[in-house]
């Protein structure tokens, strides 16, 4: 029964080809994939890049004070957006009070971070009461019922949206088929905001005269409102008169203090014209999309859009809004899409949509609808911002300081190595050979995981690598000396090499387990650079085993075999002499003769 399972140990030693194969393969893949896809180099980070640091300052909103909780939500929903868009190693943190650092480093969609880091992303659902071009554009005609397309709203139908007004300075058509995202018209009102919207019906509410659309008021009049609701929307309707969303000062002011419940002013931007609205109080907030999504629509001539899916509670609403708007005449079937007081879209329904899920498509580039997914998913800062600087941060200290790291992290693989060759004389080069390989695995993976996951190299992660060198270095120093001690029992350098490994192996296994826990940990409980550090020191003790098991094994297997090796010659750092050995291993036989304890048959 010994003699298959000695054949079968036999034929997995005669083949460490196999293991030096695949790691061959594996950085070629690696290697090749890194050419691919251009980026030959890891990313870095803002202190070996450079890039931008902005300040914000906090403004408190209508019912958010500016307190600790409310400024630690905000930093925690920057970092999410900006490590959303790739930008990793961005970092954000609060000074003093009211203020906000963002740092972001040079690298893809930087710049797109920086736009809408601050960006408050109060995202609303508002019923239209009236709207029309603003300014002397000619807007193009509003599209009707006919002309949006043929068939019916139904759930899950599109209604194309542009861009906001400052995302995107072409934009789609001001609707197409509905798919409404709002629920009752008066859900959230207050009593006197539902008040001024009655009288807002009610009374002369200023028709688009300039507007395609043709919009007519509702068939249906309500009571007449009170004397404090009147005035308010005699208030409203001239506001809305004087408003010009042509001029950026208009635009600033026109809808964004308003509260929720109230009625309000507001501006769009429709295939590049301004269109200027009233809209009712909030239907349906924008805490109620459960998620949101950029998409490329394959099957229509959409292009880009963002996928919105709704909560159970948010479906009811969306699906009571449809049905309430659907009973009015144009614009009061439409409902406005407000982003940070800006109308991004106003679609038109025909009947009650159901099923929770929603589409916004129009002009997208593919950055647009990622940013506004983006927004969208990670929710709306709980307070206001206001850009106080912008800084551009050069590169010149993180520069001069890795220069200083690589020169320590150079010294120090010069002492490892120097003390391999003097120690382990001829084995050292299969150490050197192991860490080359490790090296070109770190310097590939790190390269492939900048556009892969947004990972940044800075000058805690170097740290992280220089680190490692010792890591690996242990694991080999292990093996070697397992190996020795099998050869001072007078074992040859073959089954010492075998019997070596299976001890060397947990020993390596669980050092190499202890530092990944410890680097995982610090990557849980840290934030910042100092996950650069750890992500690094993980990553790194996973390719030492792989090193360890797929590289530094076999190619001692195949050294073994050659007779500088199996001789111990002197400078190999196996000779049994140098090594204290003992004389080699002999099984002893017993001379033949009788069995103890038998008689002599003369005797007998």
């Amino acid at each position: 029964m010994a003699a298959p399972k000695r054949g079968r140990s036999a034929s997995a030693q005669s083949k460490p080809g196999r293991s030096l194969a695949l790691i061959l393969i594996a950085i070629v893949a690696l290697t090749g994939g890194m050419f691919l896809s251009g980026n030959k180099t890891p990313r870095l980070g803002i202190d070996l890049a450079g890039g931008t640091s902005i300040t914000l300052k906090a403004k408190a909103d209508q019912g958010s004070a500016i307190n600790k909780a409310n400024m630690d939500t905000a930093v925690d929903i920057m970092n999410r957006r900006v490590n959303g868009l790739g930008v990793s190693e961005a970092e954000v943190q609060t000074q003093g009070n009211d203020n906000i650092i963002v740092n972001i480093p040079k690298g893809t969609n930087s710049k797109e971070a920086q736009a809408q880091v601050g960006t408050t992303a109060k995202l609303y659902f508002r019923p239209v009461l009236a709207s029309e071009p603003s300014g002397t554009a000619t807007p193009s005609p509003s599209p009707s019922a006919s002309s949006s397309g043929s068939s019916s709203p139904k759930p899950g139908a599109k209604a194309s949206t542009s861009p906001s007004a400052n995302a995107s300075p072409s934009a789609s058509n001001k609707a197409d088929n509905g798919k409404a995202k709002a629920s009752s018209p008066t859900a959230s009102a207050t009593s006197q905001g539902r008040a001024v919207t009655d009288a807002l019906k009610a009374g002369s509410t200023p028709s688009p005269s300039t507007s395609a659309s043709g919009s007519a008021k509702p068939s249906a009049t309500p009571s007449a409102p009170a004397s404090g609701a009147a005035a308010d929307a005699a208030k409203l309707r001239a506001q809305y008169a004087a408003l010009n969303c042509t001029k950026p000062a208009d635009r600033a002011n026109a809808g964004k203090s308003a509260k929720p419940g109230d009625p309000t002013v507001a501006c769009g931007q429709i295939r590049g014209a301004w269109y200027k609205y009233v809209l009712g109080p909030v239907a349906v907030d924008g805490t109620e999309v459960k998620k949101a999504q950029a998409v490329f629509d394959t099957q229509g001539a959409s292009g880009w859009q963002v996928q919105m899916t709704f909560t159970s509670s948010g479906s009811k609403k969306f699906a009571n809004v449809t049905g309430e708007l659907a009973k009015n005449q144009q614009p009061q079937n439409e409902f406005a899409i407000v982003l940070d007081g800006d109308v991004v879209s106003s679609p038109y329904v025909q009947s009650a949509i159901t099923g929770g899920q929603a589409e916004i498509s129009g002009s997208f580039t593919q950055q647009d609808a990622q940013s506004l997914a983006n927004m969208l998913s990670y929710g709306a800062l709980p307070l206001s911002f206001q850009e106080q600087s912008v800084t551009t941060v050069t590169a010149a200290l993180g520069g001069e300081q890795l220069h200083a790291g690589l020169l320590a992290g150079a010294i120090g693989l010069a002492l490892v190595v120097l003390y391999l060759v003097v120690y382990y004389r001829g084995l050292s080069l299969v150490a050197m050979a192991s860490l080359l390989v490790s090296a070109i695995l770190t310097y590939v993976i790190m390269s492939l995981l900048g556009p892969a996951i947004g990972f940044a190299l800075n000058l805690p992660a170097v740290c992280g690598a220089i680190v490692a060198i010792g890591i690996t270095a242990d694991s080999f120093i292990v093996y070697f000396e397992r190996i020795r001690d099998e050869i001072r029992e007078g074992r040859s350098l073959r089954p010492a090499v075998e019997r070596a490994w299976p001890r060397a192996r947990r020993t390596v296994l669980v050092s190499d387990f202890v530092s990944f826990l410890a680097a995982a940990v610090l990557f849980i409980v840290t934030v910042g650079k100092v996950q650069g550090f750890a992500f690094t020191l993980g990553l790194t003790t996973v390719l030492d085993v792989v090193v360890v098991f797929l590289f530094t094994k076999p190619l001692m297997t195949l050294l073994a075999r050659r007779t500088f090796f199996a001789n111990g010659h002197k400078w190999s750092g196996l000779d049994p002499k140098s090594l204290g050995a003992k004389a080699p291993l002999r099984r002893t036989r017993r001379p033949a003769g009788p069995a103890t304890g038998s008689a002599d048959p003369k005797e007998a």
